[in-house]
């Protein structure tokens, strides 16, 4: 997919949560709720996905000082006859 095609998709389906949100006040209940739990479980996810992320690069790229000596690997080496 190329990054207009993108482009579109993210812009097409913004405007579908938009007149969702101007839709809302009008709605019904059950309407109101399922709506609310879509938008919990993606924000969910954005958070969980953000933190995993920040954890990983906090470990990885030395933003906590550089790597851990400790965290080295030994090498096993076969056993002389």
């Amino acid at each position: 997919m190329s990054s207009e095609g993108f482009l579109k998709e993210v812009q097409a389906i913004g405007e579908k949560l938009l007149l969702k949100l101007q839709k809302l006040p009008k709605a019904e209940p059950v309407e109101i709720v399922s709506f609310s739990v879509v938008l919990l479980f993606i924000v969910t996810v954005l958070v969980l996905t953000i933190i995993a992320c920040s954890c990983c690069c906090y470990s990885c790229c030395g933003w906590d000082g550089g790597p851990d000596p400790r965290r080295r690997k030994s090498q096993v080496r076969p056993a002389a006859h």
